[in-house]
């Protein structure tokens, strides 16, 4: 370890010990004619402003009927809101036509019911992960899944196929501990304008709105399977990356809950060894990860400011060995980290987020859009586990044209690799399948080309296109979304159950609509820059900063923004 990385971590562990966070603020604003929606990150992907007439914030099942009911006798459009607003694209905002309507499930968030004869639990649709997962715990049973980052609500977790990772029992969905859903539509006049329906497994429209996009109605109420509560053990393996693509299969059938971590300018990989512990077995752990943790305004700050390759590889360097230092954020005891393996309860393994509750102004979370932090892609790609292997040797490929040139995603978290069983959910995957994400720079001008932008763009094309993998439906930027009906062979029964739940589209959005019924994403200056489209002239790039339209180096097919007139200065990052 050079000596900057050195200190570079003395700074850090300096800081950590006096961290509290800004909490987030809600998503929605309003004055006295409109109120705007924003997303956790503070903007959406086409940098628009998302905004309604109003917004209505119901407590129970009854008053949820009845803003849906009053959407639809005043011929009105309507969105469901949660408290978190933690999706990338614009799935939450609708048609922006002056006459829509923001509906928040907020403050419908009190309902939790377990039944313990029956290993089930029934909650509101505002639920928090974080509240749902305590009190199951507090009362003997655990969720056996659930997504890694705890600021979301239930509603929200199974409208965008969120997951965490596993191959064993129904696997890492979330949606797949799904054992009933509510969910309230538009009706007849007769009906009140608004009915609930309860929708179990035997019912033909469960696999629709099991993963609905949030297009099919209002969820009202979620039933979910439990087990009895159980404890697990992890220990993370900082090791080489030579061979990720013969080992990922037999590493996800070995340990329940694997997942990897690829540093590709390191050249390590993280392997997750985690599985079941007896529940007798000594520890009360807690993984508290590093990237959801509450930062110093100045730890993001640093991290985006590195702003060449060689400042980028040197804290890409620094980062690692403070995640190897720090077992990532696991902690014996509640405490600190001493060594593996880390057993702790599952309710406090799987799942975290501590940067939402902490309230010192100088810390938040890290990509809170009130300070100078971490503006980010994040792109998620759900591949078919057998194509997956030859995706990683692609990668490699173009890593080791210049491996520096991959430091800027390691300066986040490298590539996650995490795993999902195949689902009967009509936009779940329909085979046993690998997810990767990947954060990456984004500009805080749309037109500022960034380091190295040619190589996500290959890497994110070739994901997409080469390979055939589906878009993780609540990230990605537009492009990852191309031709995303042929990639789910019951596509069009979600879209015949869309027009059965709700035939007056009430609750379509722009964009929503954009990839459910295949619009052409509008080419324009620059387009390429932010995913907005995939070049095909010079013009979509910034040929104005040297950046032009040119192929893939690997992919030959991806048409890709690369800085190629080197008499152009920029300091794009």
């Amino acid at each position: 370890m050079s000596n900057t990385s050195y200190y570079f971590i003395l700074w850090i562990l300096c800081i950590v010990p006096l961290i509290h966070s800004l909490t987030p603020k809600s998503p929605i604003q309003c004055n006295k004619t409109i109120c705007t929606l924003e997303n956790s990150y503070g903007t959406w992907n086409d940098r628009k402003t998302c905004y309604a007439l109003n917004v209505t914030y119901p407590t129970t099942e009854q008053q949820l009927r009845l803003a849906v009911s009053h959407v639809v006798q005043n011929n009105l459009k309507a969105k469901i809101v949660t408290k978190f607003s933690h999706t990338i694209p614009t799935l939450s905002c609708p048609l922006q036509n002056n006459h829509a309507f923001f509906i928040s499930t907020e403050k419908y968030d009190s309902g939790i019911e377990i039944d313990a004869e029956n290993l089930a639990v029934t909650v509101d649709s505002g639920v928090k992960l974080r509240e749902l997962i305590d009190e199951v715990e507090k009362n003997g049973f655990s969720l056996v899944n659930a997504p890694y980052w705890e600021g979301v609500t239930i509603g929200g977790v199974i409208s965008t196929g969120a997951h965490g990772s596993s191959w064993w029992g129904k696997g890492g969905a979330f949606h797949e501990q799904v054992l009933e859903i509510s969910v309230v539509v538009p009706a007849s006049k007769s009906e009140g304008y608004a009915k609930i329906l309860r929708l179990d497994s035997h019912h033909p429209l469960f696999n629709a709105a099991k993963v609905s996009l949030g297009v099919l109605g209002a969820i009202s109420k979620v039933k979910l399977s439990l087990e009895h509560r159980f404890k697990r053990s992890i220990t993370f393996n900082f090791t080489d990356d030579n061979d990720i693509e013969n080992v990922y299969m037999d590493h996800a059938n070995k340990y329940e809950f694997a997942d990897i971590t690829w540093y590709p300018s390191r050249h390590t990989a993280v392997y997750r060894y985690d599985f079941r512990a007896p529940l007798n077995a000594s520890g009360d752990g807690v993984f508290d990860f590093i990237g959801f943790q509450a930062n110093s305004i100045l730890v993001p700050e640093s991290v985006r400011g590195a702003g060449n390759s060689k400042g980028k590889c040197l804290t890409a360097s620094a980062s690692l060995a403070f995640k190897k230092l720090t077992a990532n954020g696991l902690k014996n005891n509640g405490q600190i980290f001493t060594g593996y393996p880390v057993i702790g309860y599952q309710g406090k393994m799987q799942t975290s987020g501590s940067c939402l509750y902490s309230s010192r102004i100088d810390t938040s979370c890290a990509w809170d859009p009130r300070i100078k932090g971490l503006f980010f892609y994040e792109s998620s790609a759900i591949f078919p586990a057998s194509k997956f292997g030859d995706f990683i040797k692609d990668v490699k490929n173009l890593r080791d044209i210049n491996p520096q040139n991959f430091c800027g995603i390691d300066n986040y978290n490298g590539i996650l690799i995490r795993y999902i069983k195949a689902s009967e959910a009509y936009l779940g995957p329909s085979e046993d399948s690998i997810v990767i994400d990947f954060n990456y720079y984004r500009a805080n001008d749309q037109f500022t080309p960034r380091l190295n932008q040619d190589v996500w763009e290959e890497l994110e094309q070739m994901a997409f296109f080469k390979y055939g993998a589906k878009p993780h439906w609540a990230k990605n930027r537009n492009l990852a979304f191309l031709n995303v009906r042929q990639k789910y062979p019951k596509f069009n029964a979600f879209i015949d159950a869309k027009n059965q739940m709700d035939p007056q589209n009430v609750f379509s959005g722009d964009w929503s609509d954009e990839i459910l019924y295949g619009k052409e994403l509008v080419k324009f200056d620059g387009c390429a820059l932010e995913g907005m489209c995939i070049c095909s002239e010079d013009r979509h790039c910034s040929p104005q900063k040297g950046y032009l339209c040119t192929h893939g180096l690997v992919y030959k097919e991806a048409r890709v923004c690369r800085l190629l007139s080197t008499s152009v200065n920029t300091d794009s990052l």
